[in-house]
Formats: C-alpha cells, sequence, structure tokens
C-alpha cells in the first residue's frame, strides 16, 4: 500500500520531500522517526492511505516496544481512529481488528509487557472508538497477572477518575461517558480481585469512592480532598 499520489505535506515542520516519496513508494522500510512523523501527523489528505502504507511496520513497532510518541499510546490510537479503518474493506478492517485484539491480550498475559496494560487500553480503545469490548475481556481473565495490571493501571487512574476525567486525551465525543464507564467499572471489578493480593487500604478506598457520588464522596472520610 501506499500514501496516494498527490499526498503533500509542510517540508517545514514535517519532512522532506524525499521522504514524502517513500511513502508513495510500497515495501520500503522507514527510520523510526520518520514511522513517528507519519503516524503522528493529524493533517494528511488522505490518512486513511498513509496508514495502511505505515501499519505493518507500525504494528512490528508496537510489538516490539519501539513506537515513539510524545505523551501517551492515546496518540497512536488518534491515528488509527482518523485514519476510520473500520470502514476500510472487510478484509482489511478485520485484519487490524484481529491485530488490536491480539495485542491487547498479548499485553494482559504477559506479566511485563513492552507497553504498560493502562496505555494499550488507551490505545484501543481510541483506535475502536469503544472501551467496553476490551474491559470485558479483562473481566475473563482469572490469573495473578491480569491481576497485577489492574492494581497498576487503578494507581494510575484513580486520580484523575476521581476528579470525573479520563485519564487520557481522547477524541470520543462520549469521552464523558467513556470516564464514567470506566470509573464504574473499576469500582464494580477491582475490589474483589485486588484484595487477594498485596494492595494498600488506601488505594482500595480510592477504588471504592469511584462508585460513589456527590455528598457521599465528598464527605467520606477517604475523600483525598487536598488533593483536588
Amino acid at each position: 500500500m501506499t500514501a496516494v499520489k498527490d499526498e503533500t505535506q509542510c517540508a517545514c515542520h514535517w519532512g522532506s520531500e524525499e521522504e514524502l516519496e517513500l511513502l508513495k513508494t510500497p515495501d520500503v522500510e522507514l527510520d523510526l522517526d520518520l514511522l513517528r512523523r507519519t503516524w503522528s501527523a493529524p493533517d494528511w489528505n488522505d490518512h486513511g492511505a498513509v496508514l495502511r502504507r505505515v501499519l505493518p511496520q507500525l504494528a512490528r513497532a508496537l510489538v516490539g516496544g519501539h513506537v515513539q510518541r510524545s505523551a501517551g499510546m492515546h496518540e497512536v490510537g488518534h491515528s488509527f481512529s482518523r485514519g476510520l479503518w473500520q470502514q476500510w474493506p472487510a478484509h482489511q478492517s478485520t485484519v487490524v481488528r484481529e491485530f488490536l485484539h491480539a495485542w491487547w491480550e498479548n499485553a494482559l498475559n504477559e506479566p511485563s509487557p513492552v507497553v504498560p496494560v493502562h496505555e494499550a487500553l488507551a490505545l484501543c480503545a481510541e483506535a475502536s472508538d469503544a472501551l467496553r469490548p476490551w474491559l470485558h475481556y479483562w473481566e475473563t481473565l482469572d490469573h495473578r497477572v491480569a491481576d497485577q495490571h489492574l492494581a497498576a493501571a487503578a494507581a494510575h487512574w484513580e486520580y484523575d477518575l476521581l476528579a470525573g476525567q479520563l485519564p487520557w486525551t481522547s477524541m470520543n465525543d462520549d469521552a464523558d461517558a467513556q470516564c464514567v464507564e470506566l470509573a464504574s467499572w473499576l469500582a464494580r471489578h477491582a475490589p474483589t480481585r485486588l484484595r487477594l493480593h498485596d494492595v494498600s487500604e488506601e488505594l482500595l478506598h480510592r477504588i471504592r469512592l469511584l462508585g460513589l457520588t456527590g455528598r457521599a464522596r465528598w464527605e467520606d472520610p477517604h475523600w483525598p480532598g487536598d488533593r483536588y
């Protein structure tokens, strides 16, 4: 696959004409910096074509932990979303969907994934414009590794979720609803699992607070009001 022949990009801010020409040439390996500038640029005329051009190499870089990003893996998810991959022909969109699910499943089952699970979830949620399918698979895993990832993710998320904010920057129009969904899922699903492991009582209280609203949350003796 290649970028469209008349694709353009800013030579001052993105890169050279020679680099742009590489995107119009199939099967040429890109250096990691050019790969990053390509998937992260938000202003391609045909982002879907550009994404298809770099996707095999981007997938390998994700698996190998070589994707460079400035803020978080949600940025990669934004690139997937801008590419409108779910509207591609079925034989292409199916492959993307299968890759995302396989990558997510590996992250949850691997004790030390190259990308932390909370980052992997942000990518998958942004790429698919959905949160529930990824959480649902996590629920099905009944082993220590998945629970350790749950504890690490909860510790990473609790501050933002208690403030009513999604813990990553979202392009989804339903970001507020996703924030509520993630907080509710964590409050419902995490306590029973995490009590079986070496998790602090403080974190368990923060998770419990996610299940409360209004005065019940703010007046709870464990509400960390000094942090907000």
